[in-house]
């Protein structure tokens, strides 16, 4: 599968702007964690595989109408040529209603990213207005001077982003061996890369 042949089948099946962008952000974070957990020479198709995991892996969110134990599921039902490890890794995102366990490290990374985007960006759009030093006139709110520790500061108050599923996020220890700090950096470095297209 291409990733020009997943992003249409992302936006035949969702369409809320906000939800895409979720997505896209996925799938940058995605290609980042194969490149920080595989060993150089880097495999460009492997690559792309997790990218494409990333953009696919809500693709039936709005399909599955707000019903958690067919989310992840339905996607794979519709679109039987996904690839059976981008399959696996797209039900196992939400395994606590699919009940189908991550077991790679491609698996256990959308599991664990998946959470952390969310909450960063609703720490970005939470965050205080930087200094005009720091950005341009009329900019707003930027991911780009958003910082790891305010997004950590953030991680550690419980009463923010109450929907964001913290164990999810820390999974990231015991099952990519990537300390949650440096997870959480390596997330918002991606994100970073890609602000314009995702409006932040």
């Amino acid at each position: 599968m291409t990733r020009d042949e997943a992003y249409q089948i992302l936006t035949t099946y969702l369409t809320n702007p906000n939800l895409i962008k979720h997505c896209l952000a996925a799938e940058t974070v995605m290609k980042t964690l194969y490149r920080r957990l595989n060993p150089q020479p880097y495999d460009i198709l492997a690559e792309e595989k997790w990218g494409i995991t990333g953009l696919l892996h809500d693709a039936d969110y709005q399909l599955s109408k707000g019903n958690p134990e067919i989310h992840g599921l339905l996607i794979c039902e519709k679109q039987p040529l996904i690839p059976p490890d981008i399959a696996y890794a797209i039900k196992s995102h939400n395994f606590e209603n699919t009940k189908i366990e991550p077991i790679s490290l491609m698996d256990w990374s959308i599991y664990c990213a998946d959470q952390l985007t969310g909450l960063i960006v609703a720490a970005t759009l939470v965050r205080p207005d930087p200094p005009s030093s720091e950005t341009s006139a009329g900019q707003g709110k930027m991911l780009a001077t958003v910082t790891s520790e305010f997004i950590l500061e953030k991680f550690n108050d419980n009463s923010f982003a109450k929907g964001a599923n913290r164990e999810a996020i820390k999974m990231c220890e015991l099952k990519l061996g990537i300390p949650l700090p440096e997870f959480i950096l390596i997330t918002l470095t991606a994100m970073q890369s890609i602000s314009s297209t995702l409006g932040l």
